[in-house]
C-alpha cells in the first residue's frame, strides 16, 4: 500500500507530461485527415477526367470510372477534339483566350487604378462610390445577365466579342480588394516626397505605386481570369453564333448534342466532351503555377515589418 503510495505522484507526473504530447498527437492525426478528405476532394475529380478523357468510347462505359480503360487513347482522343468539326473546338479555344486576357488583365488594371484612387485621394463622393462598389459585390452576376443582353440589343453589339469582354472588365470585388490593398501598401509619405520632387501622379503610379501593389494586381488578375474563363450564363445569352462562343458555351453544345443523339457520333462525343474539358483546365493551370510566385512574394512581403 505504501510502494503504491510512494510511486503514484511519480506515475501521475509522467501522465502529465505524456498527456500535451498526446494531445498534440490526436490534434496533428485530425487536421491530417482533414486534409487528406480536402486533397481527395480536389483531385478526385481532376483524376476522373483525366482517366476516362485517354479510354475509348467503348472503355468509356464498361470500365471502372476512377481508373484507365484498357487502351491509352489520350493523344487519339486530343487529335479527335481539335479537327471534329472543322476545328471548331481551336476557335472556341482562341475565344475563351481572348475573353480572359483581355478581359482578366483589362479588369485588373482598372481595378488597381480605381483601388489606389479611391484609398489615397480624398475628393467628392469617394465615400458613396466605394458604398456603390460594395454594393456591386453583393448583386449576383446572372441576375444582371437579362438586362446586360437588353442593354446590349438596343447598343447593337449582341451577337459580337464585345458583348462578353465589356461585362469581364468590370470587377467590383477586385476593386474593392485593390482598395483595401492600396490604403496599407502605398505608404503616403512615398508620394509625398515623389510629389515634392516634382513627380506627376501618373508616373507616381506608374513608376512608384504600381510596383507596391503588383502582388494585389495579380491576385485580381487571377481571379478575374478564372472567372471570364469560366463564364457560362452571359456568353449564353448574349452569343448566338458558334463562332464566337467561349469554351464552356460549346462544351455545352456538344453535351446536349450527345444526350439528345443529333450529332451522329454517339457515345464518340463523350470522349470528345471530356477531352474538351481536360484541355480547357490546362491554361489555368499554367497561369496559377507562372503567376503564384508573385502572389507568394507579395503576401510575404507584407508579413515582415520594417
Amino acid at each position: 500500500m505504501t510502494a503504491v503510495a510512494e510511486t503514484s505522484p511519480a506515475t501521475r507526473r509522467r501522465a502529465a507530461h505524456r498527456s500535451p504530447s498526446a494531445k498534440r498527437r490526436g490534434k496533428s492525426l485530425t487536421l491530417t485527415a482533414i486534409m487528406v478528405v480536402m486533397f481527395a476532394y480536389a483531385i478526385l475529380p481532376l483524376f476522373w477526367l483525366l482517366a476516362n478523357a485517354s479510354k475509348t468510347s467503348g472503355d468509356l462505359f464498361s470500365t471502372f470510372g476512377l481508373w484507365f480503360g484498357g487502351d491509352f487513347n489520350l493523344f487519339a482522343n486530343i487529335g479527335d477534339t481539335l479537327s471534329y468539326n472543322n476545328g471548331i473546338f481551336v476557335r472556341w479555344f482562341g475565344n475563351t483566350v481572348l475573353y480572359s486576357v483581355v478581359g482578366a488583365g483589362g479588369a485588373a488594371l482598372l481595378a488597381t487604378l480605381g483601388g489606389y484612387a479611391l484609398a489615397k485621394y480624398d475628393f467628392p463622393g469617394r465615400k458613396l462610390l466605394f458604398a456603390m462598389v460594395l454594393g456591386g459585390i453583393s448583386i449576383p452576376g446572372t441576375a444582371l445577365a437579362v438586362p446586360t443582353y437588353l442593354l446590349f440589343s438596343q447598343a447593337g453589339i449582341v451577337d459580337t466579342p464585345w458583348a462578353v469582354l465589356i461585362p469581364a472588365l468590370c470587377s467590383p470585388f477586385g476593386l474593392y480588394l485593390m482598395r483595401v490593398y492600396a490604403a496599407d501598401a502605398v505608404p503616403d509619405s512615398i508620394l509625398e516626397s515623389a510629389r515634392i520632387d516634382g513627380a506627376g501622379e501618373f508616373r507616381i503610379f506608374r513608376t512608384i505605386a504600381l510596383r507596391l501593389l503588383a502582388p494585389g494586381f495579380v491576385t485580381v488578375l487571377l481571379f478575374s481570369l478564372v472567372a471570364t474563363w469560366n463564364n457560362y450564363f452571359l456568353p449564353l445569352i448574349v452569343l448566338n453564333t458558334p463562332d464566337w462562343f467561349p469554351l464552356t458555351v460549346g462544351l455545352s453544345q456538344w453535351n446536349s448534342q450527345a444526350n439528345s443523339g443529333t450529332s451522329g457520333a454517339g457515345d464518340a462525343t463523350y470522349t470528345l466532351i471530356l477531352t474538351g474539358s481536360l484541355l480547357s483546365i490546362v491554361p489555368l493551370i499554367i497561369a496559377f503555377l507562372v503567376l503564384q510566385r508573385f502572389w507568394q512574394s507579395g503576401l510575404a512581403t507584407g508579413s515582415v515589418k520594417q
